[in-house]
């Protein structure tokens, strides 16, 4: 199985960024440990500030990984551009949110991409990825 995490903008600061929301632990450190745990499936990675490029993941992952997890950061509540790639994939995507949007700023309560998605999980910090890789194993 392959699967590609696109994070979106700012989560590149992780472990640096908010560490009372998002933790103090890098997001490739976690990375590494989520490849550990699970050796029988490719895990590829991508972060981008930018919204056309995590378009261009969206829809270049279709074919080519089985499922990708999204945590599109600020553009979930945003980007109609962002879901409406999700909706032109033949591909599961998960949204993944690494603090509980449901208890944040109002504005964070809305999701755009999260109709188009298989499922969204959130409020787990970090570990809502690999709550989101279970998901997708077959």
């Amino acid at each position: 199985m392959k699967v590609l995490i696109i994070n979106g903008p700012n989560l590149n600061l992780l472990g640096k960024r908010e560490p009372a929301i998002y933790g103090n632990t890098g997001f490739e450190s976690y990375l590494q440990k989520l490849r550990e745990q699970f050796p029988e499936v490719q895990i590829d990675y991508f972060q981008s500030n930018i919204e056309g490029e995590i378009i261009d993941h969206i829809q270049q992952a279709d074919g080519t990984y089985d499922a990708v997890l999204l945590n599109a950061g600020g553009y979930t509540h945003t980007s109609v551009a962002i879901a409406d790639a999700i909706g032109g994939v033949d591909i599961p995507v998960v949204e993944i949110h690494i603090s509980c949007i449901l208890a944040r700023e109002e504005f964070r309560h809305v999701s755009l991409i999260a109709p188009k998605c298989k499922g969204s999980i959130m409020g787990f910090g970090l570990d809502s990825y690999r709550l989101g890789l279970l998901s997708v194993l077959k």
